[in-house]
């Protein structure tokens, strides 16, 4: 006489389904490619002075990057300062009312960044942010 009633039977060492972990682990990987942020070298590490101001100041167009020896970059290359009003200057050609942004390390010579803000300046920039980091309390 039959009940209808079926026996599992036990499963043995090694036997154990990895299907849920290959998935999750599958899941994992996807979740932290797509929120990882990839973003391009700057051709020198910048320190930016604090500020206490919080707010962003929107969509950047090119950043000048200043060291704190005195080098200077713009769109990832670094140049002396003919090289970048040139390429100011024919950024501003492609983009006429161009913002840019300037990003100098906290250790620069002030000096150094009223230079870089002058050239600028003469190459025909009217729009320039100084970026700086938030202050920690």
């Amino acid at each position: 006489m039959r009940t209808g009633l079926k026996v599992k039977r036990a499963r043995q060492d090694g036997e154990e389904n990895i299907v849920p972990l290959i998935n999750i682990v599958f899941l994992l990987l996807i979740f932290f490619m797509l929120t990882g942020h990839l973003a391009a070298p700057e051709p020198f590490d910048i320190e930016p002075p604090e500020s206490a101001a919080d707010s962003d100041s929107g969509e950047r167009i090119a950043t000048v990057l200043v060291s704190t020896d005195g080098r200077v970059a713009i769109g990832g290359e670094e140049t002396d300062m003919a090289g970048l009003s040139a390429a100011v200057t024919a950024k501003l050609k492609a983009i006429p009312d161009l913002v840019l942004h300037l990003k100098a390390d906290g250790g620069a010579d002030a000096g150094e960044v009223v230079t870089v803000m002058e050239v600028l300046r003469a190459a025909g920039i009217s729009k320039l942010t100084l970026l700086t980091a938030a202050r920690l309390q």
